[in-house]
């Protein structure tokens, strides 16, 4: 994993950015919605959501598995993937990677 910040299960072990300042390759998963779902559905499914993903339980599972939890808001939720899209698709660019 290519995250700034050391692995609560490996944290003897430095990240990548150490090495190369600046690199970041992190992985996130998350629950989408079609478009047009009612804000008042997201909002709930979202706070069901994020007290299953903050609670301890599910919190050490994620840790065995070397993630982290967030349990963020549908528009930081949002912001991460457009700054994802941005990122990789500049990147595929400017080195010219093809299928």
């Amino acid at each position: 994993m290519g995250s700034k910040q050391r692995l609560l299960i490996l944290p003897y072990v430095p990240p990548i950015s150490d090495t190369l300042p600046g690199y970041e390759a992190r992985g996130w998963n998350g629950i989408l919605a079609p478009a047009g779902t009612p804000k008042p559905v997201i909002d709930r499914l979202n706070r069901e959501i994020v007290k299953v993903v903050r609670s301890p339980e599910f919190a050490q599972v994620l840790v065995g598995e070397g993630a982290t939890a967030v349990g963020n808001t549908p528009a930081e939720f949002d912001a991460i993937i457009r700054a994802d899209i941005k990122k990789w698709a500049q990147i595929i660019k400017d080195t010219g990677i093809r299928q």
